[in-house]
């Protein structure tokens, strides 16, 4: 079994993909941890990331590149929950899933993971969605916007992550994909 989840920057992706994975058993694959790794290895900042790779369609495939090995090896066994904007399209997923929430419900998010003003976090994000719908839609000929590729398009703001947890659940059940 192999769910998907995208979304936008705090959306609650990466927790809901861990959520989601330990309630049934599954791997969990993150393309964020990915990219936030190769920014480390470059002693680069996020942001400096996805504006480098705006110019360099390479930073985007090496992403999909180490996500796919990821989860060729958790497919080996119970299956994975892979978290990233665009994993549904780069990954043959048996359920696809996006999440959303006002940017100022995202903003508070970022800016109490990260440690940093809402006001910087507000920015941040709309630098790296702008940067990133560019390189997707130049790459991968792929437009953020568009969500008819999902089974699921839930505004987590409206949800605790609880609830959240439950209603993708109750659609994997439904799915019968356990």
């Amino acid at each position: 079994m192999l769910i998907t989840i995208g979304g936008s920057v705090g959306s609650g992706k990466t927790t809901l993909a861990d959520e989601v994975s330990k309630e049934f058993k599954m791997s969990h694959v993150s393309a964020g941890s990915v990219m936030r790794e190769m920014a480390d290895e470059r002693r680069i900042s996020l942001l400096e990331l996805s504006k480098y790779a705006e110019s360099n369609p390479k930073v985007d495939k090496e992403i999909d590149a180490r996500q796919k090995k990821m989860v060729l090896e958790c497919a080996k066994k119970r299956g994975c929950v892979v978290d990233g904007r665009l994993s549904a399209y780069v990954l043959p997923a048996d359920l696809k899933i996006w999440l959303d929430a006002p940017l100022d419900v995202r903003a508070k998010r970022v800016a109490k993971r990260e440690g940093i003003s809402e006001k910087k976090a507000r920015r941040d994000i709309l630098v790296r969605e702008k940067s990133e719908r560019k390189r997707y839609k130049d790459v991968y000929g792929i437009d953020l916007r568009d969500r008819e590729i999902y089974d699921i398009v839930l505004n987590t703001e409206k949800f605790s992550v609880e609830d959240t947890v439950g209603i993708v659940s109750a659609v994997v059940k439904v799915f019968n994909l356990v």
